[in-house]
């Protein structure tokens, strides 16, 4: 894959095998993992099979979750990125695309989030041309609701996974895409 976008501060690159490390950083912390499965990794080896699930999904929907990197000092802070939906059903949904981050402890409050999403919004909908973005959250994790919110996410319902933690649904809807629809 050899998209790659920037924005002032960061750069969003295909995740590659030499992220293992960083990542590997990242995802043992438990701290990161408080609002998503609280299971963080223990062994790099998880982190080289995720690449390679990521590479993957490159390769089969030509889009996945990228590399993101502080242009300041080259540093790997986590993972921003569209993901299309096709390996598992979430809220009932499969076959969707799906708005999603995860960044390394002391890089949260930054910005860096919020500046992310709005470059891959504007990518999904003006290049890809999506018509409605997903995204879930935990439901208590008010900092990823925050910048969802404040992104232009609409808060759809709170639901309940199959493994018993709570959700937020949100939704994105292109509105470039309907206006293109509606000139035809």
């Amino acid at each position: 894959m050899k998209l790659i976008l920037e924005t002032p501060r960061l750069l969003l690159r295909p995740l590659e095998i030499s992220d293992a490390q960083a990542m590997f950083e990242m995802d043992k912390n438990p701290i990161v993992h408080k609002y998503l499965w609280q299971n963080p990794v223990k062994e790099i080896e998880e982190i080289n099979k995720v690449i390679e699930m990521v590479q993957a999904q490159y390769k089969r929907n030509n889009i996945g979750r990228f590399a993101t990197i502080l242009k300041e000092t080259g540093e790997f802070i986590g993972w921003t990125g569209i993901k299309f939906v096709d390996d598992h059903t979430e809220n009932g949904n499969t076959n969707f695309y799906d708005y999603g981050y995860r960044l390394n402890e002391p890089f949260w409050g930054k910005g860096y989030a919020t500046e992310a999403t709005k470059a891959w919004l504007e990518y999904g909908f003006n290049e890809m041309n999506i018509e409605t973005m997903h995204a879930y959250t935990h439901f208590q994790n008010e900092a990823s609701n925050h910048i969802l919110k404040k992104t232009g996410f609409e808060f759809m319902e709170e639901y309940t996974a199959e493994d018993g933690v709570q959700w937020n649904w949100w939704k994105l809807i292109n509105n470039s895409s309907s206006q293109k629809t509606l000139s035809r």
